[in-house]
């Protein structure tokens, strides 16, 4: 059974950082790439970051260098986007999903409609 679950959502002050979570089971970090999107209210999906543990290449949106930090822990299972400096555009629900590595070996090559398992989703509010 394969699952992804998002934590460490919550509400920040413009500038404060949070550290999101995404623990996964039924399935090895090696074989699936996880991404990180984001949804707000009104907008369209967009993909935040991403990384293949195979090769350990990463992909981050351009208003988001800089200031997020994507990264995996193998033995936990667990894949982790440090947020910095954050912005109230950066207010959204957090998703993290992963895809099967079949093709292309870096993970920004697969869009969101081919990823195949996604968890339920944490918000993220960067308010004064």
């Amino acid at each position: 059974q394969v699952q992804l679950v998002e934590s460490g959502g919550g509400l920040v002050q413009p500038g404060g950082s949070l550290r999101l979570s995404c623990e996964t089971s039924g399935f090895t970090l090696d074989d699936y790439a996880i991404g990180w999107f984001r949804q707000a209210p009104g907008k369209e999906r967009e993909e935040v970051s991403c990384i293949w543990s195979g090769n350990n290449i990463t992909y981050y949106k351009d208003s988001v260098k800089g200031r997020f930090a994507i990264s995996r822990d193998n033995t936990k299972n667990t894949v982790y986007l440090q947020m910095n400096g954050l912005k109230p555009e950066d207010t959204a629900v957090y998703s993290c999903a992963a895809v099967l590595v079949w093709g292309p070996r870096r993970c920004s090559a697969y869009v969101a409609d081919e990823y195949e398992y996604w968890g339920q989703g944490t918000q993220v509010t960067v308010s004064s």
